[in-house]
């Protein structure tokens, strides 16, 4: 069957194909071979300048052509898997994915004035160097480019809200009852602020990457080159992939991680797609809580022309970017978590099983992408409904007991609190009652007074103040 949207497996190249494809010059088949191609070619300019290793230095074309060298085309990504594959050009299959990047670049610069420093393509490196590090790139390269700027979007409706709706006064709920107010825009910024603190972590931590041969001592290295500053070289060379790119400096960096096995264990890996599952788990708060505050009627939805709620039933305008972006998260932080729990493990000085795992890291970042979307999609079309919020707020006078047990503490009133649960507990209660209540206190006319003027729509503390947080 030809692939196509219609026919792909995953819903993510199917379905929802046009919003992951943002994410295809970082996960596909094609994005690793080409960062692999970075790596190899970054390591046989670094290896030109680096003091006394022998390999010659390069022209200045020849430095140029290496830097064009990674810009591959699909065709050239089809040779790279016919070398894995079918074998090319007089050379058997590989079975190798890396190794056919070497075959592949050793056949582009064979006709060129390199030819006479081939041999030093891929030096003393083991597949795991040129992964670790193109992984790396890939993963930085969604995050900067993809993950940050949507989340900033998301940030900024959520924001948005908050600040629109600081003094919106709002019946809170706890345990699904009646509880202190609060205002909208307060309840908005409890995940305005989570988000960013996550957020901040995300593009400020480093991913590691692994260097030095089959299990990491640099053996080939200095048995060939004693005279080599190998773990120094290898800083420099992690450093030269943070050359700022087309957008500037990087916010994630890469670093190295001295002490290795064969693969670096991933844990800033695991660390990364930590911080994607927490901070898609706020999201899911986020969903559920719109979700709810839409079936309340305290938030309204646009309709969109031409669309349809429901097959049979024609009123229905329902919370579905919501839920499509809860359901989302859900897979995508299942896949998080298992790549958080599989990757760090490695039997012995390693096993291939975090080779395979690997190829999904583009599947959860996809729908956690899909999630991104579809909350975007979601706030477009939701107002708050003041008019409603008033009303379910006004419906809750008894959430005043609170207040006046409190200020009755404070006039050293005896047993404020039970004389109020006496009052309000399992009843339904009107500013009436209170009126009533405040009627029969044996304190100061002016405590009184403050008591009568006590209302559901302005006791709502210092959230208004928060909310702008």
């Amino acid at each position: 069957m030809q692939l196509d949207s219609l026919t792909a497996v995953s819903s993510v190249d199917g379905r929802y194909r046009t919003t992951s494809e943002a994410l295809a010059g970082y996960f596909s088949e094609y994005a690793l071979m080409k960062a692999r191609v970075v790596v190899e070619c970054e390591y046989l300019a670094a290896l030109s300048e680096t003091k006394g290793v022998g390999m010659r230095a390069l022209t200045e074309a020849e430095t140029e052509m290496l830097k064009a060298l990674p810009d591959i085309s699909v065709e050239d990504a089809r040779i790279i898997r016919k070398f894995e594959r079918e074998g090319h050009a007089g050379i058997p299959a590989t079975n190798h994915d890396v190794k056919a990047v070497e075959y592949f670049i050793k056949l582009k610069l064979k006709g060129s004035s390199l030819a006479d420093v081939l041999e030093w393509v891929h030096f003393a490196l083991t597949s795991e160097d040129v992964n670790s590090t193109a992984h790396a790139l890939c993963l930085r390269g969604a995050v900067e480019a993809v993950m940050l700027p949507t989340l900033a979007k998301v940030a900024k409706e959520i924001e948005g809200l908050a600040r629109r709706h600081a003094d919106t006064a709002m019946l809170a709920r706890t345990h699904g009852q009646s509880a202190t107010p609060t205002t909208f825009g307060k309840e908005m910024n409890v995940f305005a602020t989570r988000l960013a603190r996550q957020v901040a972590y995300l593009g400020r931590n480093p991913v590691l990457v692994k260097w030095g041969g089959p299990t990491a001592n640099y053996n080939a290295q200095m048995v060939a080159l004693p005279q080599v500053d190998w773990l120094a070289f290898a800083h420099a060379f992690v450093e030269r992939l943070n050359r700022p790119g087309a957008g500037g400096e990087h916010a994630v960096r890469l670093a190295l991680n001295e002490v290795t096995t064969q693969i670096e264990p991933h844990d800033t890996f695991a660390e990364m797609f930590d911080a994607l599952r927490r901070i898609n788990t706020i999201l899911i708060d986020l969903s559920q809580d719109m979700w709810r505050y839409i079936s309340d009627g305290w938030v309204t939805q646009k309709p969109k022309e031409g669309e349809i709620g429901s097959s049979a039933m024609p009123h229905k305008v329902n919370p579905i970017d919501f839920e499509n972006a809860e359901g989302n998260f859900g897979v995508a932080n299942a896949l998080f978590e298992h790549l958080s729990r599989k990757l760090p493990i490695s039997r012995l000085q390693r096993d291939l099983s975090d080779s395979t795992v690997a190829r999904t890291f583009g599947t959860a970042f996809a729908h956690a992408l899909i999630g991104y979307g579809a909350l975007l999609r979601g706030f477009g079309k939701v107002s708050v409904n003041e008019a409603a919020l008033q009303e379910a707020l006004m419906a809750h006078p008894e959430v005043l007991a609170e207040a006046i047990q409190t200020m009755l503490r404070v006039a050293e009133v005896e047993m404020p609190y039970e004389k109020l649960k006496a009052l309000t507990r399992g009843r339904q209660v009107t500013l009436q009652d209170f009126a009533t209540f405040i009627d029969g206190l044996e304190v100061a006319p002016d405590l009184k007074a403050r008591l009568r003027a006590l209302r559901p729509e302005t006791y709502t503390g210092m959230a208004g103040m928060l909310a702008k947080k």
